[in-house]
């Protein structure tokens, strides 16, 4: 990216300056080399962003910030209803509610050291991964609707979970007013047999272990300890969340003339919130996120049975689940004035404060678990939403690595099998249906993921709490 096109504010802060048709002004939070290892179509949708109807505040692009479909992948962009937002399927993604939860076990890496081959295995065969993975259930169209309505509770009310589980799940988890008549029978039948599965891509399992604590108080309230293992499950709404993105997408590009929203660029297509098509797409959006949640709950399930049969002693306990890919309808000060806003995050996440009144009591001292997940065989993070960040990019944080190599280029750089040897070697196991899969993953197809966090912490998005190490990688 052009240096001498951005404004420096500070060490990672970076400004782009309202032009032509923008709104408000696109912030880049990123270093020197960071910034520099994101190409310049970051730089255009940021811009094409910052045009669109009803923006308010900025469009703000994390660390990880790397070129998306409509938005940067990384950005974060509110619009507010009474000055004629507009909401955008480009600005969630085709992975609707794609997030992570984290588990802890109550057991150490020395007591999983002697069992990690036979765990490997016994969640590889218990954990359906893979394009076109089917699960082991099936739902019919009544029970179609009631996932799409209940969410992780509708799991939970089925045996799939406990009472617990939802008290860490933002929103408890249960997305209101989701319309399951919005999403179409093409959607639902791509769902059908994909509950309680991984899917592909970047979409994983891992068993990793508290290599670092960086802060003592806010491990112990996550629920974190030096050496503890823990658990991470990657994961979205699948197939029917990729049809409702792109669904509406063409619905939205296809109206914008009656609603004079033509954006600078069709993957920005976009209606306003308050209309017919805005309505419809939000309650499908909303259908899709419960959708995601009940899926992870379902995979929580199918890991402790898994765990349960190599180390029944261990205690999966879940800290936080965390979505990204998302619009949340939020409160927030803009000039002084506390207004509703619907908050777009592509591939970023809340990382709400400490104090927060949407935060589980025992967790609201210490500010949202935040998991920057790392890429297959590198370390992940657990960070905690900063003190003022909501000022800075509307209570949102990082969410991953970010890419620097396209999927076709690290498929043409990396031998799938060859790099499951290679984190063999390391300690680290590999298990995958796909070496293409693999290759597509490769860790260096990655940003640097601890330079990723660094930059958020300096910028006061969010602070270190733990880094987490690989032992064990389930992968589609």
């Amino acid at each position: 990216m052009e240096l001498r096109r951005l404004s420096r504010l500070s060490g990672v802060k970076w400004r782009i300056e309202p032009r032509d048709e923008m709104r408000v002004p696109a912030v880049i939070y990123a270093d020197m080399d960071l910034l520099a290892s994101m190409d310049d179509m970051v730089f255009a949708q940021l811009t094409r962003v910052a045009t669109l109807p009803g923006i308010v505040g900025g469009v703000y692009a994390m660390p990880d910030a790397h070129w998306g479909y409509g938005f940067p992948i990384g950005a974060v962009a509110a619009f507010d209803p009474e000055q004629g937002g507009v909401i955008s399927s480009g600005g969630v993604g085709f992975g609707i509610s794609c997030g992570v939860r984290l588990l802890s076990t109550g057991i150490d890496l020395a007591e999983l050291e002697p069992l990690e081959d036979r765990l490997a295995d016994r969640l590889f065969a218990e954990i359906p991964a893979g394009v076109g993975g089917v699960g082991n259930l099936q739902l019919d169209s009544p029970q179609i609707d009631a996932m799409l309505t209940g969410g992780a509770r509708w799991a939970v009310e089925r045996g799939w979970g406990t009472e617990r589980d939802l008290g860490r799940i933002e929103g408890a988890g249960q997305v209101s007013g989701a319309a399951p008549g919005e999403v179409s029978a093409k959607a639902r039948a791509r769902q059908r047999d994909e509950m309680g599965t991984l899917g592909s891509g970047n979409h994983y399992l891992e068993v990793q272990w508290v290599a670092e604590l960086f802060d003592i108080d806010r491990a112990r309230a996550f629920g974190l300890a030096e050496d503890a293992v823990v658990v991470t499950i990657h994961s979205g709404s699948r197939g029917l969340g990729h049809q409702v993105g792109t669904e509406f997408l063409r619905s939205m590009w296809q109206s914008a003339p009656q609603h004079k929203t033509s954006p600078a660029h069709r993957e920005l297509a976009c209606a306003p919130i308050g209309s017919a098509i805005g309505r419809s797409y939000l309650g499908a959006l909303r259908a899709a996120t419960n959708c995601a949640l009940a899926n992870r709950q379902i995979l929580t399930h199918l890991t402790r049975k898994a765990w349960d049969e190599v180390i029944p002693n261990a205690q999966l306990e879940l800290i936080y689940d965390m979505s990204h890919n998302t619009c949340n309808v939020e409160e927030h000060e803009v000039g002084g004035t506390r207004r509703t806003l619907f908050v777009h995050r592509r591939g970023a996440t809340r990382a709400l404060p400490p104090g927060h009144a949407g935060l589980p009591d025992d967790l609201r001292a210490a500010g949202q678990p935040v998991v920057v997940c790392g890429s297959m065989g590198t370390d992940s993070y657990v960070l905690a939403g900063s003190d003022g960040n909501m000022q800075r990019s509307f209570g949102s944080a990082c969410h991953g690595a970010g890419r620097v190599v396209s999927r076709s280029q690290a498929r043409n750089s990396w031998r799938g099998e060859k790099l499951i040897e290679q984190l063999a070697s390391r300690g680290i196991l590999i298990r995958s249906r796909s070496y293409r899969g693999v290759a597509e993953e490769a860790p260096l197809a990655y940003k640097d993921v601890t330079a990723v966090v660094d930059a958020a912490e300096e910028a006061g998005l969010a602070c270190k709490v733990a880094r987490l190490a690989p032992i064990i990688c389930i992968k589609g």
